[in-house]
């Protein structure tokens, strides 16, 4: 799916990486809030279920995540990217079969769920750590460039499509239908083959130190003998954290993210309760209004190299870091009518073309600043922490509102996220040279 010589240079195996990342994301959003239609619609909960599957999925999800991410550093990522394909297809699959033999509950929406937000988090380790692995540092950008945009294009088609599926088919056709992209994506990844360097390689950045021993014999089909996972003792399930939060570069990047992202999020029901609650926008209206500007995150993040290219990457992140924070709080005046709904488009236009620009550069940033033996658990910890953040802000913008109201709380986000690109790192360490780190990996 890569296009021209920028496609030749990420190569084959990158192109077979995109090609999973795209199924899987097209079949996740086509089932956009899917197993809370099925609770609703099959099971008859209340909203009370709703938002506990929600903050549930996310919670004990992360939870589960947090021993996975030093486990997945010190082994090949393909397998385990392989692997939580897999177990997502296969724990999304029980919800159809139960259902087909009309024994679906709310107990096994829930594990699904928790299965599910694990698999996701330790897959975005595993993949992030492969991506650094298998494209070289000059073209992350663009390979993050591609997965962004392909990301904000199933974001603008999928959730329409899925709602018109579940419609016309039934309420679990687009929970099959994401099973089954995770099977293509599993497939995919296998297509790249074993090329994969033994994992765990130590390197001079200033971290405690790895101590993956190795196993010995290589198998009889001559692939690289797997390092032996050191025994996961109680502080390796920090490290991710502690690296960090020790990082001059990551530290700052990684508060401003997680501050920035829950905010919008926990405004997320609200804004479904203010428009369609109090001001009578219809549900097609609603969907209009978020699926619309999703084109601005295709315009960004086809945008983003050009504008690293010519400013640098620092500047850029700076920039639309702090641009992204200044839209949210215009949701505050939204109002009836259609004026009330071209004002909701423009602000997520804007919002969404700034986050276009700024994911890419950002992702690339964070993997150009973490040393190889460090990547799975830096991205693990980053999520766990995101997604925690995200389901505790969630309940406490939902207890605000319901003692303020939806759009006072959503203004008080809004003015929370303006002080956010405060935390942005000011100025990028210096960091050690290529060549050091070349002779510590042959060392």
């Amino acid at each position: 799916m890569v296009a021209g010589a920028a496609g030749q240079r990420l190569g084959r195996e990158f192109r077979w990486l995109w090609t999973a990342y795209a199924v899987s994301v097209c079949g996740t959003r086509l089932a956009f809030d899917a197993l809370p239609l099925i609770a609703v619609l099959v099971l008859d909960v209340g909203p009370a279920e709703v938002s506990a599957l929600a903050a549930t999925g996310l919670a004990v999800g992360a939870a589960v995540a947090v021993p996975l991410g030093p486990w997945v550093e010190f082994r090949r990522k393909r397998p385990v990217m392989i692997g939580t394909d897999l177990l997502r297809a296969g724990a999304l699959l029980t919800v159809p079969a139960a259902y087909a033999l009309d024994l679906l509950s709310f107990p096994q929406l829930l594990l699904v769920s928790v299965v599910v937000a694990a698999a996701d988090i330790t897959f975005g380790a595993a993949s992030g750590a492969f991506l650094k692995s298998l494209v070289p540092p000059e073209h992350l950008l663009a390979a993050n460039g591609r997965f962004e945009a392909t990301n904000w294009t199933a974001t603008m088609l999928g959730p329409p499509l899925g709602g018109a599926a579940i419609g016309l088919l039934g309420p679990v056709v687009t929970l099959v239908t994401d099973a089954v992209s995770y099977l293509l994506s599993a497939t995919a990844l296998r297509a790249i083959g074993d090329t994969e360097r033994p994992a765990g390689r130590p390197s001079k950045h200033p971290a405690p130190p790895a101590h993956p021993a190795h196993s010995g014999e290589a198998p009889a089909d001559g692939t690289p003998p797997e390092p032996a996972a050191p025994r996961l003792r109680a502080r390796e399930l920090l490290e991710g954290w502690r690296y960090i939060l020790t990082s001059p570069a990551l530290r700052p990047l990684f508060l401003n993210t997680i501050l920035v992202n829950g905010l919008i999020m926990a405004t997320a029901p609200l804004l479904l309760v203010l428009m369609v609650g109090e001001l009578g926008f219809t549900p097609w209206q609603y969907g209009l209004a978020f699926a619309l500007p999703c084109v601005g995150g295709l315009i960004g993040s086809r945008l983003a190299r050009r504008l690293v290219a010519r400013h640098g990457q620092h500047r850029v992140l700076l920039a639309t870091g702090a641009l992204r924070a200044c839209w949210p709080v215009g949701l505050a005046f939204i109002h009836p009518g259609a004026t009330g709904l071209v004002l909701v488009m423009a602000v997520e236009l804007g919002l969404i073309t700034c986050m276009g620009v700024f994911n890419p550069v950002m992702a690339t940033y964070r993997l150009d600043e973490t040393p190889p033996d460090r990547v799975a658990r830096t991205l693990s910890a980053w999520s766990v922490t995101s997604k925690l953040t995200i389901a505790v802000l969630t309940a406490v913008w939902g207890l605000l509102a319901a003692a303020t109201g939806p759009r006072t709380a959503v203004a008080a986000a809004g003015a929370l996220l303006l002080a956010t690109p405060l935390l942005l790192p000011r100025h990028r360490p210096a960091r050690p040279s290529p060549k050091d780190d070349t002779a510590e990996l042959k060392g």
